[in-house]
């Protein structure tokens, strides 16, 4: 957090100051490591074996918090009969389908409760639950349920709230962490068993009544191929310890740039509409109707979907939405599968895909497999780059390494490239959010120079000029376009939108064209328009609450108006959890909202927060057996956007690889599973074959020892990202001016490696130089009784700018998670060698050699 969020480490170093302990799990020792209390390195890949090893001791020490795990979480919830877990079927689930990579999660469901469909497998049931048909074989899967939204079966689950019931959630989850043994620990991820039992202990002592743990991960935890496993590991132990939706508890994820927290929210991503509705998918004779009754959850704030949606479609297409069209629910694109970043490449090289948008990207070296990524703009018709710079996605058609390999010439290469200046954030208007779900607004500072414009204003000017180009189409295929509420006031020379304007749209209006304040007041009838449900109340009263900015000084600790953060400016989700079933605090040191049955009417939440939760529904109340939505929710139910109220120790739908993390070996791993037969995640996601994406043998498979080393990828404080911003500065350059690789002191010399002499690193996909840092903070690991070296790989070069270098994405692989298709980016083996790698054609030899030494084919690494 220190090397990557240096701004907001400040206030971790304040907690420090106050006598919070910092624990910092790391491979390497890093800026964070020298001031944290505890550095615990471990070898990459490994992280649901530790957190694993933690619950188990939790669970095996009684140091879970009773009440809260019984009241608030499915503990006590009873699995059918026919659940098998890891532990009884050598390391994967009942119901795997080994052919297809896919879990059919009957058998995961509550006992009581009808079985619904996995995610992202919904189309499998369309036809029983809307009596309709579908044409979808392989849908997007995972984030399409976005926070919470997955649906759980009818009925009422059995429940044995004193947790002995051998098949309820808790004794399943004790039978499953139960080999993770410090032991295990030791002999999976290398951390010694002292060092482990000492962060299990203070993580234990600093959770339950009085006190909270926090968890704040960097979002390469999510890049592997068990990323979301990764992040559910952290919930079910937070869960266990009483730390979510208390103050100081909860698991952060690290926000690295400022596009990436509002790019989920209003999403670029390909499955999900604002505020984390599912993107509809390609089934035939699909209306409103029928999406919500597949779509929405029953009880819970996802009950509310209509209202979301419905309040978006009129946000989207104005007075063109009205009842008698579905509000133009036809107009929304239709899923066919999964269109992720990588499945677009795979189209581009099938020549599916004819055009591409990059909006601050650069794929040809921030992508894994940079590679695959240029061959695929090279098959393109036309490529529109929109940067602050000459990225390497702008010029790979002339000076990428396949020219200089003669894999590529630029007179062949038919791709027109379109280069278009960007405007940075001080010259343009707008907000960012950030980890803590918080929305900063930025005032122009200076105009943009020269060309260089906003996205607001690309994004504006170009359907502007489409809209004026279809202007009397009678082609039905044009009216989505035609029909859009296209009507932003500009200002200045270069007609710049206003972007509070667009703010305004996105917060929310009623039908008198009134601000709204919360997303309660959307409604399902068309009278509400509302560009994204989370943030309706980020303009309440007309005025723009993103950009308040009073000190804290002058305001309370909960800081209420320091800009606003969604949902409803609340700044601790599922808030209601901080109190006890009756509605009082766990404790008066941990006090954020609690239940006052003298205010209001008949009593009413209240606290330091806005509470995450109806605020007239007191502690003891039961929902009547007919209730949908939020009115279904009891008193105790806490997790309001569950489907059932409830944190999910076990996921019985909405994840495709599992209801429990379990350990599985990186898709590339010099180690076999020490766990299960199982070597890797058995429904990791593996694009078709190609011969430039290549897998490798794993653990004691032949070969696996051409690649002995575990190498993994980050950032640096003096970079950001690709590099597309900070390498064209020339004191950043200075500070960090060229690519290289960590590796200790063992290591250099067991392969002849030199301090600031150069090294080649070599996979089956590729090979880069680096220059050698030879260091301490690379510490050696002793995993499965043998000594494991691992590299440390920057991964912000590329050949442009003031600060070049070989791109790290050069040697990585595309085995995705399946749930988010996100890349493997963070473990994967490699070798190293002394001296600079070779050049032009000999480049390719060289990996291709490598490939025959270690027997590899289209097959290696492919198996379930």
């Amino acid at each position: 957090m220190a090397e990557c969020h240096p701004v907001g480490f400040q206030w971790v170093m304040e907690a420090k100051a106050r006598g919070a302990k910092v624990i910092h799990v790391d491979p390497r020792f890093t800026r964070t490591s020298a001031l944290a209390d505890l550095h615990v390195p471990l070898r990459a890949g490994t992280d649901i074996a530790f957190l694993g090893g933690i619950v188990n001791h939790v669970l095996r020490h009684e140091k879970y918090f009773r009440e809260y795990i019984v009241a608030y979480s499915n503990a006590p919830v009873i699995l059918r009969e026919d659940f098998r877990d890891t532990e009884d079927l050598a390391g994967v689930f009942s119901g795997l389908n080994t052919d297809s990579r896919s879990y059919d999660n009957a058998s995961w469901q509550y006992e009581g409760t009808e079985v619904q469909a996995a995610s992202g497998e919904r189309d499998q049931e369309y036809d029983e639950r809307t009596g309709g048909g579908s044409s979808v074989t392989e849908a997007a899967r995972g984030e399409a349920h976005g926070s919470g939204g997955a649906v759980i079966g009818e009925g009422e689950p059995e429940r044995d709230e004193t947790l002995s019931h051998p098949r309820c959630v808790f004794q399943v989850l004790k039978r499953h962490y139960a080999r993770y043994t410090p032991e295990l620990v030791e002999q999976v991820c290398g951390v010694p068993q002292d060092l482990f039992r000492q962060v299990c202990e203070l993580v234990t002592e600093n959770s339950g009544r009085d006190r909270t743990t926090a968890f704040a991960y960097a979002v390469g935890w999510t890049q592997h191929t068990v990323g979301v496993q990764n992040i559910r590991a952290a919930s079910v132990l937070q869960t266990l310890l009483g730390n979510i939706g208390r103050p100081g508890g909860g698991i952060l994820a690290l926000r690295g740039h400022a596009s990436i927290q509002g790019s989920t929210d209003i999403p670029t991503l390909f499955n999900l509409l604002p505020g984390y509705i599912p993107m509809p998918h390609a089934h035939q004779n699909q209306d409103l109707d029928a999406f919500v009754e597949a779509e929405a959850a029953h009880k819970g704030y996802w009950g509310n979907m209509r209202s979301y949606l419905v309040s978006l479609l009129k946000a989207y297409w104005g007075d063109a939405a009205t009842p008698e069209n579905d509000f133009c629910f036809d107009y929304l694109p239709r899923l066919t599968g999964s269109h992720s970043t990588y499945e677009t490449t795979m189209a581009q090289l099938d020549g599916v895909c004819r055009g591409y948008f990059l909006l601050g990207e650069n794929p040809a070296v921030g992508n894994a497999n940079s590679k695959l990524m240029r061959l695929g703009m090279a098959n393109l018709d036309w490529l529109v780059v929109r940067d602050f710079s000459l990225i390497e996605s702008a010029t790979w058609w002339q000076d990428g390494p396949e020219i200089e390999t003669g894999e590529l010439r630029t007179e062949d290469i038919r791709t027109e490239v379109f280069f278009l200046p960007a405007a940075a954030h001080t010259e343009k208007d707008g907000s960012f959010t950030n980890t803590q779900r918080l929305l900063q607004w930025h005032h122009q500072a200076v105009e943009p120079p020269g060309d260089a414009r906003s996205e607001l204003w690309f994004a504006y000017h170009l359907g502007r000029i489409i809209r004026e180009k279809l202007a009397g189409s009678g082609d039905e295929m044009d009216r989505p376009v035609l029909d859009l509420a296209w009507d932003y006031p500009t200002r200045g020379r270069h007609a710049e939108p206003d972007a509070e304007a667009v703010l305004a749209e996105i917060n929310g209006r009623d039908g008198e064209g009134n601000p709204l304040s919360s997303y309660e007041q959307l409604r399902p009838d068309g009278s509400t328009v509302c560009g994204c449900w989370i943030y309706c109340g980020v303009y309440a009263d007309g005025v723009n609450q993103a950009a308040r900015r009073k000190p804290g000084r002058e305001q309370d600790w909960v800081a209420a108006e320091w800009a606003w953060a969604w949902p409803a400016n609340r700044r601790i989700l599922y808030n209601r959890a901080s109190a006890d079933p009756g509605g009082r605090p766990w404790s008066e040191r941990k006090a954020l909202v609690w239940w006052d049955p003298d205010k209001g009417e008949q009593g009413e939440w209240t606290g330091h927060d806005v509470p995450d939760f109806k605020k007239d529904k007191a502690p003891d109340h039961e929902p009547p057996d007919d209730a949908t939505g939020p009115e279904a929710l009891s008193g105790t139910d806490p997790f309001i956007m569950q489907a059932d109220g409830k944190a999910w120790l076990y996921v019985p739908s909405g994840l495709t690889d599992g209801p429990l993390p379990t350990h599985y070996e990186p898709q590339d791993s010099p180690f076999p599973n020490l766990l299960h037969d199982q070597q890797r995640n058995p429904v990791r996601q593996l694009l078709p074959p190609h011969p430039d994406n290549r897998y490798q043998p794993s653990g004691d498979e032949p070969g696996s020892g051409v690649f002995p080393y575990v190498a993994t990828t980050y950032r640096l404080t003096e970079h950001h990202t690709a590099g597309g911003m900070s390498r064209w500065q020339p004191y950043l350059a200075e500070l960090q001016p060229e690519f290289f690789c960590e590796v200790s002191p063992e290591l250099a010399a067991e392969r002849g490696l030199a301090h600031t002499g150069w090294a080649t690193i070599v996979s089956a996909r590729g090979v880069v130089e680096a220059r050698v840092l030879v260091t301490d903070r690379m510490a050696p690991l002793t995993v499965h009784g043998r000594r494991l070296h691992q590299v440390g790989l920057p991964y912000h070069w590329g050949p442009n700018g003031y600060s070049t270098g070989d791109a790290a994405n050069e040697l990585l692989h595309l085995s995705l998670d399946p749930n988010t298709h996100i890349q493997e980016t963070k473990a994967f083996a490699v070798d190293i060698r002394p001296g600079r790698r070779p050049r032009g054609p000999a480049a390719v030899e060289l990996v291709r050699a490598y490939r025959i030494r270690a027997g590899i084919d289209e097959h290696t690494g492919t198996e379930p």
